[in-house]
């Protein structure tokens, strides 16, 4: 063991606590994750984060400083537990080249399926509170979009928020207020902040909600989360570039997802603009972000109820009174749909209920159009 790494391994505030000295405070460190450690300590091995991941490598933020670790150690098969962003693991204290050892178990994790046939999941982040998703005012609101990041960011179980970038380019107070409430519409139990990066409206705002925790910043290129990390960081830290007039798009400025402290607390996992956002095993997270469809649900007639043709349907009678908007609806059976098919095609089971409820639904309409039929007739 290097002389640094012993001299931190006697003091006070390793491993067992989480005291004011402790080096790693600034990045999320707390009891928990001295207690969770605690057994790695003992072979003599560091505590880290890992800040940046790169081709097999990644940055990992030590007691020690910052260091470059491989993670040979760490590469299995499932790929839901490589390594990633946000991780907090145990390392190497000396060598050449140092090892990430082992991962501490995850609290949370924010999960896309991956664009490849293999039916994978990809982690964009690990060990987050704070799910900032960021939405440009200079291009018109993609609502569907935002549903589906507000049920990955629910699934991975971090508190979602919504940051609508831009806001200054909207040209009135009450414009800017309908927007924020069509938003509001679709993502109930969220937090809708609209921020300015230029004039500096909003970002106390969210400076303070980031300040305690580990928060992912997450949106399609062009939405400005380059700008807006640098505006909670204070200094122009991530390369920012123009985004075109026409579509508010631009090229990625971030290409990798690094982690980084916040000057007044927080720690901030900027990523790069997400060109696909796909479902992956996210059931209970389209739930949450469809909460007034699960509560209406609830008062069906039948337990089963589809939403469709069913008697005595709550959720159809909402959508009849103006209650609830159809396209609400239709996004939700739609998000479903999605992520019943990507869990079926990894779990056979989940395949076979699906066979089931097509052939069912097939011959309900089938039934329903020899019944027409014989009317007409």
């Amino acid at each position: 063991m290097s002389s640094s790494a012993s001299s931190f391994s006697s003091s006070s505030s390793f491993p067992g606590s989480a005291s004011s000295s402790h080096p790693l405070l600034p990045y999320g460190w707390d009891d928990g994750w001295a207690a969770a450690f605690a057994p790695y300590a003992a072979q003599g091995l560091l505590p880290g984060r890992v800040v940046r991941v790169d081709r097999g490598q990644c940055d990992v933020i030590t007691p020690v400083g910052t260091v470059r670790a491989d993670t040979e150690f760490v590469v299995p098969r499932d790929p839901m537990k490589i390594v990633c962003t946000g991780d907090w693991a145990a390392v190497d204290p000396a060598g050449d080249p140092r090892y990430v050892r082992t991962l501490l178990p995850r609290r949370t994790a924010f999960v896309r399926s991956t664009s490849s046939k293999r039916s994978e999941g990809q982690i964009l982040a690990a060990n987050v509170d704070h799910a900032i998703i960021a939405v440009s005012l200079a291009v018109e609101l993609d609502l569907g979009r935002v549903e589906r990041f507000l049920a990955l960011a629910w699934e991975s179980g971090a508190q979602p928020l919504v940051v609508l970038t831009k806001a200054d380019l909207v040209p009135d107070a009450t414009g800017l207020s309908y927007l924020v409430e069509d938003v509001e519409t679709v993502a109930p139990g969220v937090q809708v902040l609209p921020v300015s990066s230029m004039t500096g409206d909003g970002t106390e705002v969210l400076a303070a909600i980031v300040s305690g925790g580990t928060s992912v910043l997450l949106g399609v290129s062009g939405a400005g989360k380059s700008t807006l990390a640098n505006a909670l960081l204070g200094e122009e830290v991530m390369d920012v570039r123009a985004t075109r007039d026409i579509d508010g798009k631009g090229r990625h400025t971030t290409t990798t997802r690094n982690l980084l402290a916040l000057p007044g607390g927080g720690v901030l996992i900027d990523t790069p603009g997400l060109r696909g956002v796909g479902l992956w095993d996210a059931g209970t997270g389209v739930g949450q972000a469809f909460s007034e469809i699960e509560d209406l649900a609830g008062q069906c007639r039948f337990q089963d109820c589809a939403h469709d043709r069913e008697p005595g349907c709550a959720v159809l009678a909402a959508v009849a009174d103006g209650s609830l908007p159809e396209r609400r609806l239709t996004s939700y059976r739609k998000l479903l749909r999605e992520n019943q098919y990507m869990v079926a095609k990894t779990d056979a089971r989940a395949r076979a209920e699906l066979r089931r409820e097509s052939r069912l639904r097939g011959a309900v309409g089938k039934a329903a159009m020899e019944a027409k039929r014989g009317r007409l007739r």
